[in-house]
């Protein structure tokens, strides 16, 4: 029998602290061993603590937080509560956003992310180091210098210990500072086998020294989802827009240049600095599309998920960017469970 896989629940982008709690709670209850909350138009860290109080077994993940539009000490005290609400079950999920969002949405510095993060992700183990034990905090980096923290403001030990640190990471160099620094790496969805293989495995190894027995490996995959030929249909299109919006990115290039699809990459950033999204659609052809998702009924869309990514991944989630069939998802999951 092939290992169980952990499957988390993915909360809506869209969704309000209030609504993510619903959302955490209905997952725990449809089993699902985790939920995470993304960063977009709320904070997440209010979203957490209100699921913290409101389920009892599922691991909490911020999926991800933006941790250059915080600094260190901020994050590490937000972390440390939610850890401490939830009884132990969080995961703090980070990501570097890109050089816009961090300069003129948070009007934050940016530069050498790769090398920002690492020395981040130290500046925290050093901070919940200082609540753990009452010594000295003396952090004095490039990009970081934190040396005060007096007994008033210190939350002391978490009885739960520091959440583990995820980082989502697509590039080389990130991807070796997730191994180095972090507990488990977040996938982007926009990923393939060859990729994993050839690209983040490596570089997680070199950052780690060797083996990642330990370390977690998380995914969302892309899944077109249905029954029949009408509902599978409809899930292509919605799976076929999300390619085009990611692949648009120039973060994200690497990922299509190692199959040969450069140029398509280059395509889709002039198109969507046009806006011309229908058009993106359709330049995502069924090479492309099959690179990047599994599809079929459920029993069909957990087979593939298990033979492209079982050996990789520990955790996982789908992404459906498209209304689909809540059964035919919790099949799924149960099938991968």
């Amino acid at each position: 029998m092939s290992r169980p896989l952990l499957v988390d629940a993915v909360v809506d982008f869209t969704a309000d602290p209030l609504a993510c709690e619903a959302a955490a709670v209905r997952a725990e209850a449809e089993g699902y061993d985790g939920v995470s909350i993304p960063e977009t138009s709320h904070d997440p860290f209010v979203a957490l603590t209100l699921a913290a109080r409101a389920t009892s077994r599922i691991t909490l993940q911020s999926g991800i937080a933006v941790a250059f539009a915080r600094n260190p000490m901020t994050t590490a005290m937000v972390a440390n509560d939610v850890q401490l609400v939830s009884g132990g079950r969080f995961e703090l999920g980070l990501g570097s956003q890109v050089r816009a969002h961090i300069e003129r949405r948070f009007g934050m510095p940016w530069g050498r992310p790769a090398a920002r993060m690492e020395e981040y992700v130290g500046t925290l183990r050093a901070i919940w180091e200082r609540f753990a034990t009452g010594g000295r905090l003396h952090v004095e980096g490039e990009f970081y210098r934190h040396t005060l923290m007096t007994e008033f403001f210190d939350p002391g030990p978490n009885p739960h210990g520091p959440p583990p640190v995820l980082l989502a990471a697509v590039g080389e160099r990130m991807t070796e500072v997730a191994g180095r620094v972090a507990d488990g790496i977040l996938c982007h969805s926009l990923t393939t086998v060859r990729y994993l293989t050839e690209v983040t495995v490596p570089a997680l190894a070199q950052g780690r020294g060797g083996s990642l027995d330990g370390f977690t490996v998380s995914l969302a995959v892309f899944a077109v989802l249905g029954d029949t030929p009408e509902q599978r249909a409809a899930a292509e299109a919605g799976v076929r827009r999300q390619i085009a919006f990611y692949a648009s990115t120039p973060a994200y290039r690497p990922v299509l240049e190692l199959h040969g699809w450069g140029e398509l990459a280059d395509r889709l950033n002039r198109l969507s600095r046009q806006q011309a999204w229908a058009e993106m659609a359709t330049a995502v052809d069924d090479d492309v599309l099959d690179a990047f998702a599994v599809a079929g009924d459920a029993p069909a869309v957990a087979a593939q998920i298990r033979e492209r990514f079982g050996g990789v991944a520990g955790r996982l989630s789908l992404n459906t960017p498209y209304a689909a069939d809540h059964d035919q998802v919790l099949e799924v999951t149960a099938l991968l469970r």
